[in-house]
């Protein structure tokens, strides 16, 4: 059967996010928030960093997929899921499924880290592996989810998933209650537009005077550009980076309607400073994050928010990231 497109009219609101809190109850982590005296000296200014490289299969994207898996009605459940991902959504998919029960496919780029396939392959899932630079995974997931009759479950495109990744921006808000901190900003890291546009919505609507900035790596900053011209920006095909997590070449058409009217702007790092970030994720929280996942971090590091010294959240995505690139970046 023909996958409707996703459209901007699907686009969540708060309301769904508190549904999306009941459904994960119990069964998401709810991260901390974490500050380091060390952290706060390289930056100028306090950071609190939510790590979701604690969270189940290593990054948010469980959040999201299991909102999703856990929307389904029974007959939609009988035919499983599909999904397409270089890995934290496979992680996450693959994670969602199996406590649900129910059979996962996921399309994998054939260059995506080993770690991540395998973490994948572990949790039960089947691996359809593609050329992320000569194939459309789009394409190959809705035909083999029409051929088996399974549930599409779309990276970040989705109101069920955006809605997921949003419970994130609930537990920041109760988290700053409970420190009695008046955040400055958010900083938020950004692939398809996902978690930034679900945590923004929680955000923006609890704190709505609070600046929320999406962080992308340089040469996928397609986001940054989109908001600065007011239309969806492709990324260049030639660009490449270590960020595999962050890699998608356009915003979402959900995802991009909801960060146009939410955030207040992007920022953009290099891989450089992507390496720097881990490092001094691990020296001073003691954290693993991967590079996509440390692209918030790295820029409040490097000074690229505008001018100010309050305190800042900053969110830490995910930490599958492969043990020869780790050493690298702490080796450097």
């Amino acid at each position: 059967m023909p996958f409707s497109p996703p459209s901007p009219d699907d686009a969540p609101v708060f309301d769904d996010i508190l549904k999306a809190a009941e459904r994960l109850e119990g069964i998401a982590v709810r991260t901390p928030l974490l500050e380091s005296p060390l952290l706060n000296e390289r930056a100028g200014r306090r950071i609190f960093v939510k790590p979701e490289c604690l969270q189940r299969t290593g990054s948010f994207k469980f959040r999201g997929a299991s909102n999703k898996i856990r929307s389904l009605t029974d007959g939609e459940r009988k035919g499983g899921v599909v999904a397409y991902s270089s890995g934290n959504h496979a992680q996450g998919v693959a994670a969602a499924a199996r406590y649900a029960g129910i059979p996962a496919l996921i399309v994998m780029p054939s260059d995506a880290p080993a770690i991540k396939r395998a973490n994948t392959e572990a949790w039960g899932a089947e691996i359809r592996p593609y050329d992320r630079f000569n194939e459309d995974r789009m394409a190959i997931a809705e035909a083999i989810a029409a051929e088996r009759g399974a549930t599409l479950v779309r990276p970040y495109d989705d109101p069920f998933v955006i809605a997921g990744q949003g419970t994130i921006g609930l537990e920041i808000t109760d988290q700053l209650a409970e420190l009695d901190v008046t955040a400055d900003a958010v900083v938020c890291p950004c692939g398809g537009g996902g978690l930034s546009s679900g945590t923004a919505l929680a955000i923006k609507t609890r704190l709505p005077g609070v600046p929320f900035y999406a962080a992308e790596p340089a040469g996928f900053d397609d986001t940054a550009r989109s908001l600065a011209a007011g239309s969806p920006q492709k990324a260049d095909p030639s660009a490449r980076s270590i960020c595999d997590a962050l890699l998608a070449d356009t915003p979402g058409t959900i995802t991009f309607a909801l960060n146009r009217r939410l955030l207040d702007g992007g920022l953009v790092v290099t891989d450089t400073e992507v390496r720097s970030a881990m490092k001094a994720a691990f020296l001073d929280l003691k954290i693993v994050a991967e590079p996509g996942g440390t692209v918030a971090l790295a820029a409040v590091l490097n000074g690229k928010l505008p001018a100010g010294d309050g305190p800042v959240v900053v969110i830490i995505s995910g930490g599958n990231v492969d043990p020869a690139l780790f050493q690298e970046a702490l080796a450097g």
